[in-house]
């Protein structure tokens, strides 16, 4: 029985894959059934059953499938990998699990209609509009980094502790939900990642559990990004999959923040992602611009590259390539490098927005 079982569930793998290949081509659907449809009740009784949990189960589950791996490798080599089919069915029968699972309780969501569709905002913009824009973010960037330091040259330092900062993180979820309902978020489950240090040294700030629902948080990184980490994977959990889509709307969030260090790792995270867009068409514009923020603002930037580069090591650009690739082959063409996407949605939202903050 259990044999059969197996074989089963290792046939059902192709099929998955076959399935999902032709249901992603009718993003509407998807958005409609399971994004707004069956993932709200899934996300929301994991995130409400598991948030009450004050660490990650979703990372001991990690660590539990490395285990297992590492046992299963350990298994087959003793023996030589003798029986390959057998061995390799089981093998294919896990898989075939575990990509039902990944799919059934988040991964949908790399298939739905685009964020700026599901929000209302345009996608097209100029590169004038990018440089008044830009000239927008430096103005308020400088406003905000001078009303908390009252000194032009002097970095800001986030006053609130790692747990401070989830709380203003929901905050600011609640803030901007009377405008955009789709953020509304209910059923906390953001949590500190046991596994801080190693994803500090692959390079990554968070990541969202698929398999929990759980938002996990690298909380060594510099205190200045983690508003902007934690609001990226609240993004996540709120069903939208794609990079460049939760780093809108982190931006979104932080930057209407009724907190005013919130606001100013909003403004700045914008920022930094127009002028790196505006220096892919105009270096020499870039430029000139970067003259007219605050030095303040640039040790701020400064801070977090120095971070990075003390933790840089040999199998970094592996990780990056790993999952680069896997967004890529989950409907990401542009994989990590998405500051287009995210830079026209800044650009239609501050020409609709009436309030000129």
């Amino acid at each position: 029985m259990k044999k059969k079982a197996s074989l089963i569930l290792a046939l059902l793998l192709p099929v998955q894959i076959i399935l999902i290949r032709i249901i992603s081509g009718f993003p509407l659907f998807i958005e409609e059934a399971y994004s707004k449809g069956l993932y709200p009740i899934l996300s929301r009784v994991m995130r409400i059953s598991l948030g009450i949990l004050p660490f990650s189960l979703g990372d001991l589950l990690y660590t539990f499938l490395i285990i297992m791996l590492i046992r299963w490798v350990l298994l087959r080599s003793r023996s030589k990998f003798k029986n390959p089919i057998r061995w390799g069915i089981n093998a294919l029968a896990v898989l075939s699990v575990l990509y039902a699972c990944f799919h059934l309780f988040w991964g949908f969501n790399y298939y739905r209609l685009p964020l700026h569709q599901a929000l209302e905002i345009e996608n097209e913009y100029t590169t004038e509009e990018l440089v008044l824009l830009t000239e927008r973010l430096i103005k308020k960037s400088n406003e905000l980094h001078l009303e908390l330091t009252g000194n032009d040259s002097v970095k800001v330092d986030i006053p609130y502790d790692k747990n401070e900062l989830f709380v203003k993180t929901l905050e600011g979820y609640d803030n901007i939900k009377k405008d955009y309902p789709e953020l509304t978020y209910k059923g906390t489950s953001l949590k500190r990642s046991l596994y801080s240090l190693p994803l500090t040294y692959m390079g990554f700030n968070g990541y969202l559990n698929p398999l929990t629902n759980e938002a996990q948080v690298n909380t060594i990184i510099v205190p200045y990004k983690i508003p902007t980490t934690a609001s990226h994977e609240i993004g996540h959990q709120l069903g939208f999959a794609k990079e460049n889509e939760a780093n809108f709307i982190a931006c979104l969030t932080t930057m209407n923040h009724p907190d005013r260090y919130f606001r100013y790792s909003g403004f700045t995270f914008s920022l930094r992602y127009c002028l790196a867009e505006l220096y892919r068409r105009d270096p020499e514009q870039t430029k000139i611009l970067t003259e007219t923020i605050n030095p303040g603002i640039l040790k701020n930037y400064q801070e977090v590259n120095d971070f990075w580069l003390k933790h840089q090591n040999p199998l970094e650009p592996l990780f990056q390539a790993f999952y680069n690739r896997f967004l890529i082959v989950n409907n990401q063409a542009d994989g990590m490098k998405s500051y287009s996407y995210v830079v026209a949605l800044l650009v239609n939202y501050f020409r609709d927005v009436e309030n000129d903050f």
